[in-house]
């Protein structure tokens, strides 16, 4: 007998319970939203997308209804934005109105509503501006980060040439790496590269990021009332968050024993001395379960994304070692063998377009995190009611071949012009836009300066013999390079 594979089992199931589907919620609207694919009762348009890369999917129905359409996930109508100008339009000439979050279920169970990558209006503009503010004074812009930063740049280099030229698997080192600067910031300490902890750490946030962007998870956001019961994935991902939570709640009441409000050594430091200023009979802020998911939030995409650029980069060299050469060239060229640091990105264009270029070219976030209308608002020729769940597409804004002339390459020049001088482009938007994009966005423009630069200074990245180095994004949240070895051959 034939064995159903999870995703037609479970897609079965969800048709057999029309019924229960109907109560729960599914209903048609008369709202003018945008037009789209015609969708099938229950199930929506999830049929149509391609179960592992739902954003190519929803990049190429653009083609068909245009920059701004609507999709039908499940039950819920999701209004996608395409290209520059629409995802501009929303997120920086409509500011206000598009940057609430919609209910995802599995968002919502991870955060419950605190933080700030998921958390709602007030609180998310409380959080919001204390993790700038505390950013600023432990870390970016600071001489202290950028030499915490050529700090670990010199671990990983060491750890690096222990390799002596063998292949290697790199994430977890990159990724332990890069975590160490965060972690400075939060808990004020470094963790060793092969520490249990960290690395136990690092595992539950690559696994979540990873489960979260697969088509189970998918289904369970359509359909969390149907098979929320059978979800392995939200199992997993909920055990792994409740084991972050409590080393983070565990770490900041270690550190409230021993706090000293005159002498605040981090942003766990700076956010308990907040609540104790924060006055009882007002709304509170400041709370343990804001500062648990705050500190996750900040950990987690402070290690995600920028370990994943460099991995990017690393591979991109691999393949194009042209490129390769002339970054190699250029840092001979304006900094030797002295230790980069950000003031030499304005003399290194070349290096600057070719980071540039690897931050779009990997696509890193490429659905964007999910938006929400914070009131009724008409919208390039449609009504859309507060509370609409909108998808500002970042692929499609990556990839704008009107933005881009060759968008589905490598072209570290889509970032110079004709004389090799750097150029800002108004489509680079990797750290999204407008009032939510990415709170650590100059902090990440730091790291993968001084980390890259500081490791083609010193290695030059091969493949292994007989390697194929596939450039294909990996299944997840995030768009991480497929597993791969590499071999890092010193040159210094």
């Amino acid at each position: 007998m034939e064995v159903l594979d999870p995703i037609t089992l479970v897609l079965s199931v969800v048709l057999t319970l029309f019924i229960a589907l109907y109560f729960y919620g599914w209903r048609r609207n008369t709202y003018n939203l945008p037009p789209g694919p015609r969708p099938l009762p229950i199930i929506g348009n999830l049929h149509i997308l391609d179960r592992n890369r739902p954003y190519q999917t929803l990049h190429q129905l653009s083609k068909k209804y245009g920059p701004v359409y609507t999709v039908q996930l499940g039950v819920q109508k999701v209004v996608v934005l395409c290209g520059y100008e629409a995802v501009k339009d929303a997120l920086v000439n409509h500011a206000d109105v598009f940057l609430g979050r919609p209910n995802v279920p599995l968002f919502l169970e991870i955060s419950k509503g605190h933080g700030i990558i998921f958390a709602h209006y007030e609180i998310w503009k409380v959080m919001r501006r204390f993790t700038l503010s505390t950013l600023r004074d432990f870390g970016m812009g600071k001489e202290a980060i950028e030499n915490k930063i050529s700090e670990e740049s010199d671990y990983l280099v060491k750890k690096i040439r222990s390799y002596k030229g063998e292949a290697f698997d790199n994430a977890k080192i990159i990724n332990a790496a890069v975590a160490n600067i965060i972690v400075f910031i939060l808990l004020s300490k470094r963790f060793d590269y092969e520490d249990p902890t960290l690395l136990k750490l690092i595992k539950i946030v690559n696994e979540s990021m990873q489960l979260i962007g697969t088509p189970m998870a998918m289904l369970y956001n359509a359909f969390p009332t149907v098979i929320g019961w059978c979800s392995s994935v939200r199992k997993t991902v909920m055990q792994n968050v409740d084991e972050l939570h409590a080393f983070i709640r565990e770490t900041f009441t270690n550190q409230k024993k021993e706090l000293d409000v005159n002498d605040q050594r981090n942003l766990i430091d700076s956010f308990l001395v907040k609540q104790k200023e924060e006055k009882p009979y007002l709304e509170l802020y400041f709370t343990n379960e804001n500062l648990t998911v705050l500190v996750t939030d900040l950990f987690s995409a402070g290690m995600e994304t920028t370990s994943i650029t460099l991995r990017w980069g690393l591979l991109l060299m691999m393949k194009y070692p042209e490129i390769q050469k002339k970054v190699q060239s250029e840092i001979e060229r304006v900094i030797g063998l002295s230790e980069p640091q950000v003031i030499h990105r304005k003399d290194m264009p070349y290096t600057d377009a070719v980071i540039h270029e690897i931050q779009r070219f990997g696509n890193i976030v490429p659905s964007n995190l999910p938006h929400a209308t914070t009131q009724d608002v008409n919208f390039r020729g449609y009504f859309l009611p507060k509370g609409t769940h909108v998808m500002p597409l970042l692929t499609s804004v990556l990839y704008d071949k009107d933005h881009f002339i060759k968008a589905n390459e490598f072209y570290p020049e889509h970032f110079l012009d004709s004389s090799g001088n750097f150029v800002r482009k108004e489509a680079f938007m990797p750290f999204s836009a407008g009032k939510r994009s990415c709170a650590g966005e100059n902090l990440a423009k730091m790291e993968l300066f001084m980390f890259f630069t500081r490791l083609l200074q010193n290695f030059t990245f091969k493949a292994p013999p007989e390697a194929t180095l596939d450039l294909t994004p990996a299944v997840g949240f995030t768009a991480g390079p497929l597993a791969h070895k590499i071999c890092a051959i010193p040159r210094v």
